[in-house]
């Protein structure tokens, strides 16, 4: 039974978008090797953020690179690392996820991580990577709250098996569609017909728009929305969305930058607005042992176009369902700022549970 001090991930209510399956743990982590580490940072009155390191596999990864592939669907952020990794399509460092205005301490924890690495002891040049969404509606993100040692704990702290979401790590201080946002995670399955392969994906939730639940318009109907001029409470459409999408298929960089792309169809599906000012960068890695690269590996296996379909698909679908499960497992969190208090609150659940059976769908009971 449901412990109901915990708020149920999407699937417990009913909400599982798409056709294929998720992994055992419907989470980045079922990509083998994965692992994630989180630090949450809730001071004082007003400190309300963090970071979520994401690596690759178990090894050394500047001695033995992923191919990776960024798409911007809207530029208005601060991601670290890009134009490297896109010249060369591979990533060297772990990938760290924080506020706006700690990405230069994530750059130099990733430099100092990277160079106390065994091996690395003549490594000159470290292209780290961190991404980024702005959580000062929640977050007094002036005051600095995230430090160095707190990258590096994330990092240390990182682990394969069921990932925290919510309000953790750097969604602490996130929202999303009005209502809190948070970290959330999901991944597909696909058949051996279609290669076996396995999609994860991670999001940092920090946007806007008119939300909708597998196809459920929970926006409009709680009458919570961006450009919702008559609404009770219009929600902004500012904000941004990290999206890290991991797969062991084998991938080359120009198509983990399709796959890229395809995981704002996830976005898009969950009523996104993808507004002048929300950065919305997706960033996909694939970790099979026949792309990768490094000494006395060529790297040049590839998974043919004609079958990137069902990846696709895939990884939209993985995409949608881990921003419903950052709304569903965020629970509220109240800070001070300026003076005055400020709640992000979670998504009603309760309302929710029934807009979805007025809708005619099965939906457990949520206790």
């Amino acid at each position: 039974m449901r412990n109901p001090a915990v708020p149920p991930r999407a699937r417990a209510l009913g909400f599982a978008p798409g056709i294929f399956a998720p992994g055992p743990l419907n989470a980045i982590t079922d990509v083998a090797g994965v692992r994630v580490g989180q630090v949450t940072v809730m001071e004082g009155e007003a400190t309300r953020t963090g970071v979520t390191a994401i690596l690759p596999h178990a090894g050394n990864p500047f001695a033995e690179r992923v191919p990776a592939g960024l798409f911007a669907m809207n530029g208005y952020g601060k991601m670290a690392g890009v134009t490297q990794l896109q010249e060369l399509g591979e990533l060297e460092t772990p990938i760290l996820l924080t506020n706006t205005l700690a990405v230069g301490r994530a750059v130099e924890a990733l430099v100092d991580w990277t160079l106390a690495q065994p091996g690395n002891e003549a490594v000159r040049s470290v292209n780290a990577v961190v991404g980024e969404t702005n959580d000062g509606r929640l977050n007094d993100i002036r005051a600095r709250g995230v430090t160095h040692q707190h990258m590096l704990d994330a990092l240390a702290a990182a682990t394969d098996g069921p990932v925290a979401e919510g309000c953790v790590g750097a969604g602490t201080g996130t929202m999303a569609f009005g209502w809190k946002g948070g970290i959330g995670t999901s991944s597909r399955l696909l058949p051996p017909a279609l290669g076996g392969w396995i999609v994860g994906a991670l999001v940092q939730a920090n946007y806007g728009g008119a939300l909708v639940m597998d196809g459920l318009p929970v926006g409009r109907l709680l009458k919570k929305y961006y450009l919702a001029e008559h609404a009770a409470e219009q929600a902004d459409a500012d904000g941004s969305v990290m999206v890290v999408v991991a797969t062991d298929a084998p991938l080359s960089d120009r198509n983990l930058q399709r796959l890229a792309r395809r995981a704002m169809g996830g976005i898009a599906r969950t009523g996104a607005a993808f507004s002048d000012g929300s950065g919305d960068y997706a960033l996909a890695f694939a970790t099979h042992p026949g792309v990768r690269r490094g000494a006395g590996r060529d790297g040049f296996a590839d998974w043919p176009n004609d079958r990137m379909s069902p990846l696709f698909v895939a990884v939209a679908e993985a995409v949608e369902e881990a921003v419903l499960n950052a709304l569903c497992q965020a629970v509220p969190v109240e800070s001070r700022l300026g003076g005055r208090r400020v709640v992000g609150r979670a998504l009603p659940l309760d309302q929710v549970a029934a807009l979805a059976r007025a809708a005619g769908r099965e939906v457990p009971p949520l206790a």
